[in-house]
C-alpha cells in the first residue's frame, strides 16, 4: 500500500487536501467520491516520487501560441466527429503538443472530465489559455450535441481573428522601426560626431553659421543631460502606461486614439470587424445574445466599443430590439446598424453578421495598404531630413573656410 497525496473539493465548495493509503491513484478516487469530495486527479499524487508541489512560472497574456489553440481546436472537432470519447481525445492531443503549458493545461482537462466535470467547466479554469469566449461556444456545443460543430467554427473564428491582429501589427512595425531608427542616428551624430567637428572647427577659427551652432548647442545640450532626458523618458513611460492602465485613463486614452485623423478610422473599422465576427460566431453557435454581448464587451479591446456593447446588453435585456441602442452610442457607422436590424428582421442577423465582418476585413486591410503607402515616404523623408540637416550643418564652415582660402 502507498500514501498518495490528494486534493478535493468538498459540497460546500471548499478546497480540501490531505494524505491517504491505497493501493492505486484510481482507489483514492473511489473512496475521495465516497465521502462526497470531488477530486482534483492532476492533484493526486503518490508521496516521495516526483515533485510535490508545482513551479508557478510567471507569465503575461496567454502561454499558448493562438496557432497552437486552432491546431487542437480542429483536431478535437475531427476526433468527436469520429466518435471517440472526449477523454481519449484530450489524453491523444495533450501527448502530441509540443507546448509545455498547453500539455499540462489539456491533462488537467482531461482530469477533471473523466472526474465528473462538464468539458465546458474544465475549460474554464484555464483562463489564461481559453478565452471567455472559447468556453461560451463550447457550453452551447455541449448542450446542443453539436460539439464538433462549434470546435470547427471557433478555430475558423480564432484563425480569421489572429489574421485581423497581424494585418494592424503590421501597419505599426514599419514606422516603429523608422522612428527608432531616427532617435538612434541622430543621438549617435549628437554624441559622437559633433563633438569631433567642433574642435575642428574650433583650431580654425572664426564664427560659426547659424545652423552649425544650432546643433553644436544641441549636442553639448545631450552631453550635459543625457542621463536626465533617459531617466525622465523612463518616468514618462512609466507614468503613461500607469495612468492608461487606470479605467478613466484608458477611456481617455482610447477615445483619443479612435477619433485621431489617420489611425481613428481604421481601429474603428477593426473594432467593427471584431464585434460583428465575435457576436456573429456565438450567435450561430446558440449562445443567449445577452451572453454573447457580455462576451463580446470584454474582448473589444477598445473601453469605447465596451462602453456601446455593454449599453446595447442593458437595453435588449429591458426589451428593446438590437438596433436603437447601437444606434444611440454613435460608435458603429449606421450601415452596419441598418444591415444588423436587417438581420434581426429575418431571423439570420448571425449570417448578416458574418456578411459585415467579411466586408470590414476587406476594409481593414485596403485601410492598411493605404496607410503604409502614406507612412512610407513620410518616414523617409523624416529619417532623410534629420541626416541631411545635420550634413548641411556641418559642412556649412567647411564651405566658408574654403571660400576664405580663396
Amino acid at each position: 500500500m502507498s500514501v498518495y497525496r490528494w486534493q478535493g473539493v468538498s459540497p460546500k465548495g471548499e478546497t480540501l487536501k490531505g494524505e491517504m493509503e491505497a493501493s492505486s491513484r484510481e482507489a483514492v478516487i473511489i473512496r475521495l467520491r465516497s465521502q462526497r469530495i470531488q477530486p482534483q486527479p492532476s492533484r493526486i499524487k503518490e508521496k516521495g516520487k516526483g515533485l510535490d508541489f508545482d513551479i508557478a512560472v510567471p507569465s503575461f497574456g496567454s502561454p499558448v501560441k493562438a496557432r497552437d489553440i486552432v491546431v487542437f481546436t480542429r483536431q478535437f472537432a475531427t476526433m468527436i466527429d469520429a466518435g471517440l470519447p472526449i477523454v481519449q481525445c484530450l489524453s491523444i492531443l495533450a501527448a502530441q503538443t509540443d507546448s509545455k503549458p498547453f500539455r499540462r493545461a489539456i491533462t488537467t482537462v482531461k482530469d477533471d472530465v473523466e472526474s465528473g466535470t462538464t468539458l465546458a467547466e474544465a475549460i474554464r479554469k484555464h483562463s489564461k489559455i481559453f478565452s471567455d469566449l472559447y468556453t461560451h461556444m463550447v457550453q452551447a456545443g455541449e448542450v446542443g450535441g453539436i460539439l464538433d460543430t462549434i470546435l470547427n467554427r471557433l478555430a475558423a473564428y480564432i484563425e480569421k481573428n489572429e489574421k485581423l491582429k497581424s494585418k494592424v501589427k503590421g501597419a505599426m512595425v514599419y514606422p516603429s522601426i523608422v522612428l527608432t531608427v531616427a532617435i538612434g542616428v541622430t543621438v549617435v551624430l549628437l554624441l559622437f560626431v559633433t563633438p569631433t567637428f567642433e574642435k575642428m572647427f574650433k583650431d580654425f577659427g572664426g564664427a560659426m553659421p547659424a545652423p552649425t551652432q544650432i546643433v553644436i548647442d544641441l549636442s553639448k545640450f545631450l552631453q550635459k543631460y543625457i542621463l536626465l532626458i533617459v531617466g525622465v523618458a523612463i518616468a514618462a513611460a512609466i507614468g503613461f502606461k500607469t495612468w492608461k492602465n487606470t479605467k478613466k485613463g484608458r477611456e481617455q486614452w482610447d477615445r483619443f486614439t479612435i477619433q485621431t485623423p489617420i489611425f481613428g478610422p481604421l481601429i474603428r473599422k477593426v473594432a467593427v470587424a471584431r464585434f460583428t465576427r465575435t457576436l456573429g460566431t456565438m450567435i450561430s453557435s446558440g449562445v443567449p445574445i445577452l451572453d454573447a454581448l457580455e462576451v463580446v464587451a470584454k474582448s473589444a479591446g477598445n473601453s469605447v466599443v465596451e462602453k456601446a456593447i455593454r449599453y446595447t446588453k442593458e437595453k435588449i435585456s429591458e426589451g428593446k430590439t438590437i438596433v436603437q441602442p447601437l444606434s444611440e452610442t454613435k460608435v458603429f457607422p449606421s450601415m452596419v446598424v441598418q444591415m444588423i436590424g436587417v438581420g434581426e428582421a429575418t431571423g439570420a442577423m448571425d449570417q448578416m453578421l458574418n456578411k459585415i465582418a467579411d466586408f470590414y476585413d476587406d476594409e481593414v486591410d485596403a485601410a492598411v495598404a493605404a496607410l503604409t503607402s502614406m507612412i512610407e515616404p513620410v518616414m523617409m523623408v523624416f529619417l532623410g531630413g534629420i541626416v541631411g540637416g545635420f550634413l548641411i550643418a556641418m559642412y556649412l564652415p567647411i564651405f566658408s573656410i574654403a571660400g576664405a582660402v580663396k
